[in-house]
């Protein structure tokens, strides 16, 4: 049996191989090198949600981007929890 049939698929538009090339060479990474890759992943999707809440909030401070984005990430609740200076922010 092709050992890359029983696997789940990750991607419907990536050659199997290339997807099992991709896990091989995730699994041989060190523990460093991955965190620096999720660092950087978790970096750019900060950065494109602030970049939605400034197009979205023209006028908003830095704060309130800041404020709006630990809405996205942490919940309306846990946000304003943590950041009472949040809970008038009101979409």
């Amino acid at each position: 049996m092709d050992p890359l049939a029983t696997k789940a698929v990750l991607s419907d538009d990536t050659a199997p191989e290339v997807e099992e090339a991709q896990v091989q060479r995730w699994r041989a990474m060190p523990s460093a090198e991955k965190a620096r890759l999720i660092v950087g992943l978790c970096q750019a999707a900060d950065a494109l949600a602030l970049a939605g809440i400034r197009h979205r909030y023209p006028a908003a401070s830095p704060r309130e981007s800041f404020l709006r984005l630990a809405m996205l990430k942490l919940g309306r609740d846990l946000a304003c929890r943590a950041y009472p200076d949040a809970i008038p922010l009101v979409d």
